[in-house]
């Protein structure tokens, strides 16, 4: 099933709706003969739509890398969704730089984006054609058209589960909006079909409504840890609620951290989950077999079944860079773009032997005097299209490495941090026990270890960066910690200068993009833009 919910058929592509301009017509009928009447005409149909859902994440279209996009208005190759959020999250922070020239790809870390910026208009179109997929799914199963159309037993389940693990994608699309962009168009399956000018939701109104999404859901996925590897179980419900619990005081302006730690109970909780042996397997392309115990939802990729210039594709090139070798990493060429600063190199420099630390370094300057040199900023190596035996993937251009969206690592810390600032019905002591645990099998040893008292905040958001760097939640917790725009933390080109400086408060969040102001006027910018 691994390569089946991942492969697009002729069946689905009745899903692919084409966005010009995503919130001036986010529910419109497809415009291809496939329809609902001969898609849903049985569980195989069904499957094959929620395949489309699920590779919203990672494909960009029905037709190969450099087909036809799901999207206009980008190169195809840049309009992954993983690619793009990534691209947000962590070019933005002190984790990531890139050298390339391509349109406005540096206004990332310069902080300096602007309304009409290509890439962040792309990911938002992404974010929204992905709701419509799934609005479109969660429309067609529930149970009274299931019924309707002669499907029952074993099968209507196996549909109603489907349409939970919908709900969840829906839930996790929403998530990044309200995250990047504040307040937001809002669409669910109860607005009617058909071109229509939808409203803004506040941020605080649509957190509650993941919140109660996700809470409905509980009782309608599958149990954590009994579905097929790469689709939602209650548990990733579980750790999306963990994650917005953690972020709530940001999100809404009231602490939630008491309910983080609820939802990091229920994960910890489960028999089965564990943290893998060796830190570096978690980002190889035999991930989903030796990572599985620590996986609680990832991004599946095949180089074979699932082709793309995005996701963990872009991010095994793409930091190949200077003296590196492609075939280290398992692929034919680098793509010689993505370093970082020396802000984040310095993390490292507590007990040696920390194996999250995995820079390259020859050839390579710790200064960014030049953003656009290669030779700038040591090399991070993470995703690698090799295996765990050395091995290399099943394609050398096409990566098979998948990429976790949550696992337990982020729950310890999450756990941690929630504990640390104050919420009940966690301790200290099991707090301090996850983050030695994640150190012990980062040095190998107990060498790492710290004591209760360095468990504090400031410790707490180093230690996220060495262990969920480049997993795309970055921006996120330093915008959490008041790291982001503040000038309590400055990194190389932060603010467009050599050694940083802050920047305005607003670029907290990114902007409407333009595009969509001007098709609906039902929305309001971002203060700042």
């Amino acid at each position: 099933m691994r390569s089946r919910l991942i492969k697009i058929t002729g069946m689905i592509a009745a899903a692919a709706l084409f966005l010009a301009s995503c919130t001036k017509d986010l529910d419109r009928q497809p415009k291809y003969g496939n329809t609902a009447a001969s898609l849903y005409v049985n569980l195989a149909g069904y499957k094959s739509v929620m395949a489309k859902v699920y590779a919203g994440l990672t494909l960009t279209g029905n037709n190969g890398p450099d087909g036809s996009g799901d999207i206009s208005g980008i190169d195809e190759g840049f309009s992954s969704y993983l690619r793009q959020y990534w691209s947000v999250q962590e070019l933005s922070t002190d984790e990531a730089v890139i050298g390339w020239n391509d349109a406005t790809i540096k206004d990332f870390h310069y902080m300096t984006w602007s309304p009409a910026d290509v890439f962040i208009r792309a990911l938002y179109s992404r974010i929204y054609f992905q709701i419509t997929l799934a609005n479109e799914f969660i429309r067609e199963s529930s149970a009274a058209k299931v019924s309707e159309r002669g499907i029952s037993g074993a099968d209507a389940t196996e549909i109603a589960y489907m349409r939970a693990e919908a709900r969840f994608l829906r839930a996790l699309s929403y998530y990044h909006a309200m995250d990047l962009f504040g307040n937001v168009p809002f669409v669910t399956e109860d607005d009617n079909v058909g071109a229509f000018l939808p409203n803004q939701i506040t941020r605080t109104n649509l957190f509650n409504y993941i919140e109660t999404e996700l809470k409905a859901i509980e009782t309608e996925l599958k149990d954590a840890r009994t579905n097929e590897y790469g689709r939602a179980d209650k548990a990733a419900a579980w750790a999306l609620l963990s994650r917005l619990y953690l972020n709530a005081q940001v999100y809404t302006g009231t602490a939630r951290y008491t309910d983080c730690i609820t939802y990091c109970n229920k994960i910890t909780a489960i028999s089965g989950y564990s943290l893998i042996n060796n830190y570096r397997n978690l980002f190889l392309a035999d991930n989903h077999a030796t990572s599985g115990a620590e996986f609680i939802f990832a991004i599946n990729f095949d180089g074979n079944k699932a082709r793309t210039w995005g996701g963990t594709t872009f991010l095994v090139h793409a930091p190949i860079v200077g003296s590196m070798q492609a075939a280290d990493h398992g692929v034919d060429f680098g793509w010689g773009g993505i370093r970082t600063t020396k802000q984040f190199v310095q993390k490292f420099a507590g007990p040696a032997g920390d194996s999250r630390q995995n820079f390259h370094t020859s050839g390579q300057n710790l200064e960014i005097n030049d953003i656009s040199s290669a030779n700038d900023g040591y090399g991070i190596i993470k995703f690698r299209n090799k295996t765990s035996t050395g091995a290399n993937g099943s394609n050398p251009t096409w990566v098979d490495t998948d990429f976790p969206i949550f696992r337990l690592a982020e729950i310890y810390l999450n756990y941690a941090e929630a504990v640390v600032r104050g919420g009940s019905g966690g301790s200290s002591s099991t707090a301090l026990t996850y983050i030695n645990n994640l150190r012990q099998r980062a040095y190998g040893n107990t060498s790492g270890n710290i004591t209760s008292g360095d468990l504090t905040l400031p410790f707490l958001i180093d230690e996220r960066a060495k262990e969920l760097h480049w997993e795309a939640v970055r921006r996120t917790d330093l915008i959490r910690f008041g790291q982001f725009t503040e000038g309590t933390y400055l990194w190389a080109w932060k603010g467009n200068t050599l050694n940083g400086q802050a920047v305005g408060a607003h670029r907290k969040l990114y902007p409407v993009p333009s595009a969509d102001l001007v098709a609906n006027p039902n929305l309001r910018q971002n203060d700042g833009y």
